[in-house]
């Protein structure tokens, strides 16, 4: 299993960017595909994006203009930056695994508001 801390949330205004990191603890950092998922006030849990081990990107379609996703396997941590944000980016972002099987870490707070 892995576990994760997820930080870098804050409470940013419209239009600005921000990197969140992801630090995963246990084995095979590096054999792994990992994912960034998002809970919005109100609303089920989702997921964002995907890197693979080969550091393939997938997005969903309401990341994949403004986020990218990136790891470094040298310090177990997967990033999400995202650009331009908007309100509808609040909520609480996530590391887990495509299907989100593992255990949640805390996550992350985002809040856009001007």
């Amino acid at each position: 299993q892995v576990q994760f801390v997820e930080s870098g949330g804050n409470l940013v205004q419209p239009g600005e960017s921000l990197t969140l990191s992801c630090a995963a603890s246990g084995d095979a950092f590096g054999s792994r595909d990992f994912s960034w998922w998002r809970q919005a006030p109100g609303k089920q849990r989702e997921r964002l994006a995907t890197i693979t081990r080969s550091f393939q990107h997938m997005y969903s379609e309401i990341a994949k203009v403004r986020f990218t996703i990136s790891r470094d396997n040298a310090r177990a941590t997967v990033y999400l930056r995202m650009n331009n944000v908007t309100s509808g980016d609040t909520g609480v972002y996530f590391c887990n695994n495509w299907s989100g099987t593992w255990p949640w870490g805390q996550g992350t707070q985002v809040t856009v508001a001007s």
